[in-house]
């Protein structure tokens, strides 16, 4: 159950990172408690995750993972470009991320 609830925290995080961007600096109200939920409801997540897993290894899986998307979002919604360097440096944290769940034995399954 922590991997959904780490995978539901990651969403919420990239939901706030997403409003944080519209809400124009905390001047737009209705973005700005979108990101306020969004925050708490994704650090409650990772705090229950933070029960069964290293706060390393959640904390890591969570940025790394929040960064990849935020990064598409942006590119998308956002029309802000990637260089190359980005994206490798991305495709470098997704593949620290795999290393992490399938060698680590930090990583309870």
């Amino acid at each position: 159950m922590h991997w959904l609830y780490l995978g539901v925290a990651i969403v919420f995080e990239t939901i706030g990172t997403t409003a944080l961007k519209a809400s124009d600096g905390m001047t737009r109200a209705g973005p700005a408690l979108v990101v306020i939920m969004s925050y708490t409801l994704s650090f409650w997540l990772l705090a229950l995750v933070l029960r069964v897993v290293p706060v390393g290894v959640a904390y890591a899986i969570w940025a790394g993972l929040g960064i990849c998307l935020i990064a598409g979002i942006g590119w998308v919604l956002f029309g802000q470009r990637l260089d190359g360097p980005a994206i490798a440096g991305m495709v470098l944290i997704i593949a620290g991320i795999i290393i992490i769940n399938l060698f680590s034995a930090s990583v309870r399954h």
